[in-house]
């Protein structure tokens, strides 16, 4: 008897970290590849969209498949027995990231990660935070041993972005290939002439 193949179903989380334009951005692109997307943002997330956007809160959650209130412990993503392909936390908070590292988690955002790391599904994070303090850094290896990807939004220059949004998809679409998911139009080193030449001064 083979194996179902895992769902084209994914849990995204939103903390209050600031980088939510990461989880929007995530939404939009999903939705694009065609997967389904189950939405949980913390209160901070809430807080953090009302600071760094003019998306109001119906239309963040509109972006989603499904979307659950924080507190749902209900929620069909807090059990193992919904199968989705792994969760995407982005961006991710410290908060969220101690939740998750210790197990002992409040939320059905941090119970969902703790779900997507008993099933052995994947999960990343996409942390934001800096400087780190050992804390951060123990519980970024906690995770790690767990099973987990801690995947900082990392810009790469050697694609000469020219906004903002040529930092950000490129960014997502490294946290996407860890789900094997392309992201569309992204330059890859070594696929497209994107260094060729190119001198830096010294």
């Amino acid at each position: 008897m083979t194996k179902a193949a895992a769902p084209s179903r994914m849990v995204i989380g939103i903390t209050g970290a600031t980088g939510i334009v990461f989880g929007i951005r995530a939404l939009q692109v999903l939705r694009q590849l065609g997967v389904e997307t189950h939405l949980v943002v913390s209160r901070a997330g809430e807080m953090t969209r009302a600071y760094e956007t003019e998306m109001s809160r119906e239309a963040l959650h509109a972006l989603a498949d499904v979307s659950y209130p924080v507190n749902d412990v209900g929620a069909a993503i807090a059990s193992g027995s919904f199968r989705t392909m792994g969760m995407l936390i982005a961006p991710c908070s410290v908060r969220t990231l101690a939740e998750i590292a210790s197990g002992v988690t409040t939320t059905v955002l941090t119970r969902a990660a703790d779900v997507v790391l008993k099933e052995r599904r994947r999960l990343v994070l996409m942390v934001r935070e800096a400087p780190l303090h050992a804390g951060h850094i123990k519980n970024m290896l906690a995770v790690t041993e767990m099973g987990g990807i801690i995947h900082p939004p990392m810009p790469a220059f050697y694609t000469n972005p020219t906004s903002i949004a040529d930092i950000v998809d490129h960014c997502l679409g490294r946290a996407l290939d860890c789900f094997g998911l392309d992201m569309p139009d992204m330059l890859r080193w070594g696929e497209a002439a994107v260094a060729e030449e190119q001198t830096f001064p010294i």
